[in-house]
């Protein structure tokens, strides 16, 4: 009687995967320095196994002038930290895939940025229709340090996936490790399983090391 009752916690949102704090800012973080945006020179290219064995390129406005959309989905960083209920806006990976179809067998993408960045992607999850070309958030252009002009994202896993500054899509018919899968990440990246790195993975999860 007469004493406080003991504060109750409080349960965590189930957007929330495992392990992972809700985060009420953006952190900017990325490996290297921010490039300098050239419109003049930029362009945007896929490669590899496309269907009909060319390359196909756009460059800066055509790019743009592409179908756009407007997604909602969470930003899961591997650090630990988790922005839930973003608004994307840009142009879907499907439309992409739609405009310059892969080959029949292909399993993967390659997603290049600048300096040479990469992440690759099982397919299914690059034609998911949460993941986008991103080119706004919550309505506002990307910053430079955020990824301007254009940045991959894709809810469904950890952030890394999802490249700023990108370039390309290499389509391929087997896995290869990107940036930071060949320096000790998970190769899937399934947030909700906790797929951080390396010696997690199982057999058949990624390419030999």
């Amino acid at each position: 009687m007469g004493q406080h009752e003991p504060e109750q916690p409080q349960p965590s949102d189930p957007r929330l995967p495992p392990g992972q704090r809700l985060q009420r800012g953006w952190p900017v973080l990325h490996y290297g320095p921010v490039p300098r945006f050239k419109p003049q020179s930029w362009d945007f290219q896929v490669f590899g196994a496309t269907a009909s064995a060319e390359k196909h390129s756009w460059d800066f406005p055509a790019f743009h002038a592409l179908p756009h959309v407007t997604v909602r989905g969470d930003f899961h960083c591997v650090t630990k930290f988790s922005m839930l209920g973003n608004e994307w806006g840009g142009i879907a990976a499907k439309t992409v895939l739609d405009l310059v179809p892969p080959a029949p067998d292909v399993t993967h993408v390659m997603v290049w940025a600048e300096y040479g960045y990469s992440a690759n992607l099982r397919l299914a999850d690059f034609a998911d229709p949460g993941t986008v070309f991103a080119t706004h958030h919550n309505g506002e252009p990307l910053t430079l340090e955020h990824g301007f002009p254009v940045r991959l994202v894709v809810p469904r896993l950890y952030a890394w996936k999802g490249p700023k500054w990108v370039r390309a899509v290499e389509y391929m018919r087997a896995d290869r490790r990107g940036f930071w899968e060949e320096r000790g990440y998970h190769n899937l990246a399934d947030p909700w399983s906790e797929q951080r790195y390396s010696y997690q993975e199982e057999p058949g999860d990624g390419p030999l090391r």
